[in-house]
């Protein structure tokens, strides 16, 4: 398998990972538009809380954890360049 090959299929998988992740954001959509909050509310918040919990369960590395404040502070950058009343 050349390297070509091997970047058309991930990025076929990523495509496809991005159409069921929209697909399901519109299933979602149709389901809160047909039922009460009464009964998506809740069920909305165990999702949320779970993937909270998760993700605190995770100890990143800390070249993990510096990689990601340095993002940060580029992305933070790059906005306060880019808005003129940030001056």
């Amino acid at each position: 398998m050349t390297d070509s090959n091997a970047r058309e299929e991930l990025d076929a998988k990523h495509e496809r990972n991005r159409e069921q992740r929209i697909a399901g954001i519109k299933r979602w959509v149709e389901y809160i538009k047909s039922e009460s909050p009464e009964t998506w509310g809740p069920q909305q918040n165990v999702v949320v809380n779970d993937q909270l919990d998760a993700t605190q369960s995770v100890q990143p590395s800390a070249s993990h954890q510096q990689h990601v404040k340095d993002v940060a502070a580029e992305i933070l950058e790059v906005n306060d360049e880019s808005d003129p009343d940030s001056t």
